[in-house]
């Protein structure tokens, strides 16, 4: 099984997110907060990461940035945000994400992302 890695602090929205993935087949790993996120990113090696931005002990920002940066772990990350304009968009590119997707997720899209990411190897 391909494992992914959610960083969301929303129990809901990792909820969601957990169910309707694993429904499509995905191991999943989840991270609660930013710094969690770092340490599993290279205990895990998950194959892509779902980023929220809005995130304790460490943003999405800044936890995409250290991912990025120590080179222990390659995964695209996808850059979760209810933050919807334009200028949020360059900022989560900015700081490393791969690509970008607004709450609410609309599912088919993301999963259409997850799967592109997945099959080009990244």
């Amino acid at each position: 099984m391909t494992l992914l890695l959610i960083v969301e602090d929303n129990d809901m929205n990792a909820d969601m997110l957990t169910r309707r993935l694993r429904r499509k087949g995905y191991e999943i790993a989840l991270a609660c907060d930013g710094g969690e996120a770092v340490t599993m990113a290279q205990e895990c090696r998950p194959a892509l990461i779902l980023m929220d931005l809005s995130l304790p002990v460490i943003d999405g920002y800044e936890a995409t940035r250290r991912i990025k940066e120590s080179g222990g772990c390659d995964a695209p990350i996808i850059a979760l945000t209810a933050h919807a304009l334009a200028e949020d968009r360059d900022k989560a590119l900015a700081a490393g994400c791969d690509d970008y997707e607004t709450k609410p997720v609309n599912f088919p899209r993301l999963l259409e992302k997850i799967e592109r990411f997945l099959a080009t190897g990244y």
